[in-house]
């Protein structure tokens, strides 16, 4: 396919999908009877290069995109409180002459309970899962070839984790969860030395032949922040440090920062930057980051009007 074939393709996509977010890209239906408030947004982000043969700054032909969706739908009523939250994320590029390969890839769920102390404190027990949908690769050139490894795959790793203990909630787009006792299960599915590039005893913390490992003792702290800080500008990011009380020094403690900045241009079409900071000692002795620009389209539905 020539590079004006291929940019038509591309800009006939892009405007049928303007116009199927154009006419109702968001939508707010407030519900004044009901005990939950849901929300409900998804997007699609493309990404797009070609050059000419004779091209001569440089270049390489390209096509990606990523796609997200998040639903939450939260109960209050009396001092009694359940919030379910689903995070998805996954994007995609095609490098020409390398194949496509995985830019952005999160799985996240979780469900609360919380049971109000006070205006501003809560018990909760929460349950949460992190892992991701699709094989993730290593990239390395050797003499001059290209090379892959395995080091991820879906559950593999996974975290499921148990929280229990406090909750301040000063404000309605801020709180921080305290919880000394927080069990977790690490899961790595077929960990039968298929993730050699990771590690070659326990990669992600679990040894080679066995598909999990508990943590039972452990504190977890978990800080979320979502507002909209100007208008059409909404900032989201959640942190999050979990602590084995049996291994605890400061080089094993765990940090995940998740963060995403997204402005909207119109009513259809918004503009997105995020990224993630991550140190797990049992991944890598370093500190991974990762980050991501895109424009695209957002459609949103909830059926509570958030107060000014």
């Amino acid at each position: 396919m020539n590079s004006k074939i291929r940019r038509s393709l591309f800009t006939s996509i892009l405007c049928s999908i303007l116009f199927a977010f154009h006419a109702n890209a968001q939508v707010i239906k407030v519900d004044s009877t009901s005990n939950w408030k849901k929300t409900f947004r998804t997007g699609l982000n493309i990404n797009q290069a070609s050059f000419t043969s004779n091209w001569k700054a440089g270049g390489v032909n390209s096509f990606g995109f990523n796609a997200f969706l998040n639903y939450t739908a939260n109960y209050k009523k009396g001092k009694n409180s359940w919030e379910n939250q689903l995070d998805f994320l996954y994007g995609v590029v095609n490098n020409q002459g390398q194949g496509a390969r995985k830019t952005l890839d999160r799985i996240y769920i979780e469900t609360k309970y919380g049971r109000e102390l006070n205006e501003k404190w809560s018990f909760t027990s929460s349950l949460n899962l992190i892992s991701q949908f699709a094989k993730g690769y290593k990239y390395e050139t050797v003499n001059g070839i290209e090379e892959r490894s395995l080091i991820s795959d879906f559950m593999a790793p996974a975290f499921i984790t148990s929280a229990w203990g406090l909750e301040y909630h000063p404000v309605e787009y801020f709180k921080v969860r305290f919880s000394p006792f927080s069990p977790r299960v690490t899961i790595v599915s077929d960990n039968n030395g298929r993730f050699n590039a990771v590690n070659p005893v326990k990669p992600y913390g679990v040894e080679v032949g066995n598909s999990t490992r508990y943590e039972w003792l452990a504190f977890q702290m978990q800080a979320e922040f979502n507002k909209d800080i100007a208008k059409n500008v909404n900032l989201k990011w959640r942190y999050v440090m979990f602590a084995n009380y049996e291994t605890i020094e400061p080089k094993t403690i765990d940090h995940r920062l998740d963060l995403n900045l997204v402005a909207k241009v119109n009513k259809f079409v918004n503009v997105s930057i995020g990224g993630i900071l991550l140190y797990d000692f049992d991944q890598d002795s370093g500190v991974q980051l990762s980050q991501a620009f895109s424009l695209g389209v957002l459609y949103s539905f909830q059926n509570w009007e958030e107060k000014k």
